[in-house]
């Protein structure tokens, strides 16, 4: 039996052919499309679909010393409050003519450093990570790299290269005092497991002055997880007043929770989630929760990365975009 033929690849040669351009005009159509004329772009497109070429990146890396690829690593992205962040960063690299991929570590310290090995054999151009690298190999691996990389979600004054982030611990004292401004005294937690959940209650129990009732889930939170910990955390104080949650999938699942126990919120408890995810406002009662502006984190991590692979270095290198609490009516007064 005769082996089966086999189609030669189309090469950027027939893409030009087919175009009617020279094969320079082809690959800066391409790679450079500023430098062509919007009609020349259609043609080589069109001329791209009709031969069906697919370009060799890692050759044309290899040349230029560019992947035009973006390394992102995040928690999960199941988890609501990093979905804006992944898409406005998606959109500005795309923008600038850079692909992002994307890996999650699901909160296991060994598999984001696996994650961030593989990763930096794919050679990006830059890494985008979702909080501080603790690893102190990993640190050092990739300052060596020498290669943008933005640490966001957080705040350091020693990032590897850059941070855009915010404190964690300043956001459980603002919400601690916003239960106390309310006159709450018998208050709890309802918090993820990870490290900058931990923080966040860390600067709630500081704020408080004293140890309050605690429910510890798994990370990444979800809203059965939420009711469990109700359940938990009412075993240890029958009357709390008011309850933080770590994010909003974990206050959620407190609320639907207190509702199924004919509780009345915020009338017999008060809950604060954090995120300020979608579904937040469309909630009933609405959610009070505190809003960090992801999208902005994308966005301001990408240009931080396009702008130091164009030669373009950053005047600071800490980023703080800071927070703000949302009132709802999940605490707000019932005469308010």
């Amino acid at each position: 039996m005769a082996p089966p033929l086999t189609r030669k690849s189309a090469t950027l040669h027939d893409v030009a052919r087919e175009a009617g351009v020279s094969p320079i005009t082809a690959s800066r159509a391409l790679s450079n499309p500023a430098v062509v004329s919007p009609q020349t772009i259609a043609r080589v497109k069109k001329a791209v679909e009709a031969t069906g070429y697919i370009p060799n990146l890692l050759a044309g890396g290899l040349k230029s010393k560019r992947s035009l690829m973006v390394a992102a690593l995040v928690p999960a992205i199941s988890v609501a409050q990093f979905l804006p962040t992944v898409e406005a960063l998606t959109d500005t690299l795309d923008q600038a003519g850079y692909q992002l991929i994307l890996g999650q570590s699901g909160y296991d310290q060994s598999r984001e450093d696996a994650l961030l090995n593989t990763m930096i054999g794919r050679r990006p151009d830059g890494f985008v990570i979702t909080g501080l690298v603790r690893s102190p190999a990993a640190r050092e691996q990739l300052k060596r790299l020498g290669i943008p990389v933005v640490e966001t979600w957080d705040l350091s004054d020693r990032p590897i290269d850059m941070v855009v982030g915010f404190s964690h611990l300043k956001v459980g004292s603002a919400i601690a005092g916003y239960f106390l401004s309310k006159g709450w005294h018998r208050v709890g937690i309802v918090t993820g497991n990870d490290h900058r959940a931990w923080m966040r209650r860390d600067g709630f129990v500081s704020a408080v002055g004293r140890d309050v009732p605690t429910a510890i889930v798994h990370a990444p939170s979800s809203l059965a997880l939420g009711r469990q910990a109700l359940g938990d955390l009412i075993a240890q104080d029958p009357a709390l007043e008011a309850i933080y949650c770590s994010s909003d999938q974990l206050a959620q699942g407190v609320v639907t929770e207190a509702q199924a126990r004919g509780l009345r919120v915020p009338g017999d408890l008060a809950i604060c989630g954090f995120g300020n995810a979608a579904f937040a406002e469309h909630m009933e009662p609405s959610l009070t929760t505190v809003h960090v502006d992801g999208a902005a984190i994308g966005r301001l991590a990408a240009q931080l990365i396009v702008d130091r692979c164009r030669g373009v270095t950053a005047d600071q290198h800490v980023f703080d975009v800071g927070f703000r609490i949302i009132e709802r009516q999940t605490t707000r007064d019932l005469a308010a």
